[in-house]
Formats: C-alpha cells, sequence, structure tokens
C-alpha cells in the first residue's frame, strides 16, 4: 500500500509540475486551444494571474517531491500527507468554483494517495 500511496504521490507531483509549467509559460499559447470555453481575448489580460496560480502549484509539486525525498520513512509520510491535504482542499475549491472537473483531477487522486498513505501507516504499527 505504501508504494502505491507514493507512486500516486510522484503522479500527483508531475500533475502540478505540469499544470505550473502551463499556467506560467503556456497560458497564451496553449491555453485557448485547451480553455474553449474562455474566451481567447481573454488570455492575454490574464497572463500574471495564471502565472501567480502557477507557481502554487510548483510549490505543491516541490512539497511532494520532497516528500519523497525524506529518507525517514514516518517523515516521508507526514510530509506527503500535508502537500496531499493541500492538493485535495486546492481540488475542491477549484471543484466549486472553476470547473467540477477539477474534483477528479486532483481531489480524487490525492484522496486515494491520502488513504493509501494513512493505511500503510497504520499496517506499519500493527
Amino acid at each position: 500500500m505504501r508504494i502505491a500511496g507514493l507512486v500516486i504521490v510522484a503522479l500527483i507531483a508531475l500533475l502540478h509540475f505540469y499544470i505550473a509549467w502551463f499556467e506560467i509559460f503556456a497560458w497564451t499559447t496553449r491555453g485557448p486551444e485547451i480553455f474553449t470555453s474562455i474566451s481567447a481575448d481573454l488570455f492575454e489580460p490574464t497572463k500574471v494571474l495564471a502565472a501567480n496560480q502557477g507557481i502554487y502549484n510548483a510549490f505543491l509539486a516541490a512539497g511532494l517531491t520532497w516528500s519523497l525525498l525524506i529518507k525517514d520513512a514516518k517523515w516521508k509520510i507526514n510530509i506527503a500527507v500535508c502537500f496531499l491535504l493541500f492538493v485535495a482542499t486546492a481540488g475542491v475549491f477549484g471543484a466549486a468554483t472553476a470547473d467540477f472537473k477539477i474534483f477528479y483531477v486532483q481531489t480524487v487522486p490525492a484522496a486515494a494517495a491520502l488513504i493509501l498513505l494513512l493505511l500503510s501507516r497504520r499496517s506499519a504499527k500493527s
């Protein structure tokens, strides 16, 4: 369970590095192709806002990556749980305010990783 949870943590980190890249560097070029429900003329004026969001996604990805590099098993899980809670919360907020698909992209994988990591921690104590 622990390994599966950590694999999901790694995949979520990669996803957030991609989101960060997209929001910081590709918002005006790829954004109109991806977000067809947003008027194309809004991407340039919102470039700075998207980049700001991208930095936060980079922080989430960095925290999750950091958790994978920690040697102490207890702290590896603790830090991963902390950043997974941040990702899940951001996913719930995004689903409520922007697009419900965000719930499936962010919150569901984070919850799955949380469950696996917390169960692995519990089984390690037994």
